[in-house]
């Protein structure tokens, strides 16, 4: 096989492109943190930290949206991990179907968004919805509930639909990683006297934790940038209840508070850079032992 180097200059179109569509956006955006850029102005003035004073400080609502944000990617990475670990276990065994039920528990993540949130927020309408009208079909009035509306659901609502929508993603890279495992470890394990769950622990977690990994960082980095189920179902309700960081990204910026929506973009960077970096180092640490 013959190889072929190019030229540096090459490569100068896309790194020009690169840099005026990627780099200096990101670059201005984090200029315009440190500013009191609006709408109701002209004038751009230099104002420090004082953004990010105010995201932190602990009388303003932006805590409780960085609260909500991190409740979300917390509950949501543990739950599609251990559920899509657990249809990737029982979908990796000879059961009948299991083709079927891999598609069933698939299609959901290839949705938009948008439409998974305006099904769900048909089904859990409190009055005419779906499961509510079920369970009074069934006699369980007493199971219904506001979902959407209630502050004691509303919040719990939004992380089960988007459980529902990307669990089956989850399962697909960890079946995957289940499917590159070689038999003859569980042979050598049986041999040794293991059982299932002395299999599972000692030989399938630790070969698996490579897609562990990936599934850990692809959950995080959703869930600290979730916007569009949050917006459909609730658009942050009832009150701001349910806002998280983007929704609060976004509603600045319409409200004309450019500066302030720049520099919880900013703050949000860094935290995903952050948490990215030291759950891949955690995780590889892990696979090296």
């Amino acid at each position: 096989m013959i190889r072929k180097s190019y030229p540096i200059y090459f490569a100068i179109a896309a790194i020009v492109l690169y840099t005026i569509f990627f780099v200096a956006p990101g670059v201005m955006g984090i200029y315009y943190s440190f500013t009191d850029w609006n709408s109701y102005t002209t004038e751009v003035n230099f104002i420090g930290l004082d953004n990010f004073k105010k995201i932190f400080t602990s009388n303003t609502n932006y805590v409780g949206f960085i609260e909500n944000t991190l409740i979300f990617t917390v509950s949501t990475v543990i739950l599609k991990t251990l559920l899509g670990l657990l249809f990737a276990i029982a979908l990796n065994e000879g059961i009948k179907m299991k083709g079927f039920h891999r598609v069933a528990l698939f299609l959901p993540s290839i949705l938009p968004m948008l439409v998974v949130g305006l099904i769900f927020k048909s089904i859990l309408h409190p009055a005419t919805g779906l499961l509510n009208e079920t369970l009074r079909f069934i006699g369980l009035d007493v199971m219904t509930q506001k979902w959407l509306v209630d502050l004691a659901w509303a919040f719990k609502s939004i992380i089960a639909v988007d459980i529902w929508k990307g669990v089956g993603y989850i399962m697909i890279i960890l079946l995957a990683g289940l499917q590159s495992i070689s038999k003859t470890y569980y042979e050598a394990a049986s041999i040794d006297g293991a059982n299932g769950w002395q299999k599972f622990i000692h030989v399938t977690l630790p070969l698996l934790i490579p897609s562990l990994l990936v599934t850990t960082v692809l959950n995080m980095l959703h869930g600290l940038k979730v916007f569009e189920v949050v917006y459909v179902l609730t658009n942050g309700g009832p009150g701001d209840a349910t806002d998280v960081i983007y929704t609060s990204i976004f509603k600045e910026f319409s409200s004309g508070n450019y500066g302030m929506g720049t520099a919880l973009s900013t703050a949000l960077f860094v935290v995903m850079t952050i948490l990215g970096y030291f759950v891949i180092r955690v995780m590889a640490r892990e696979d090296d032992q």
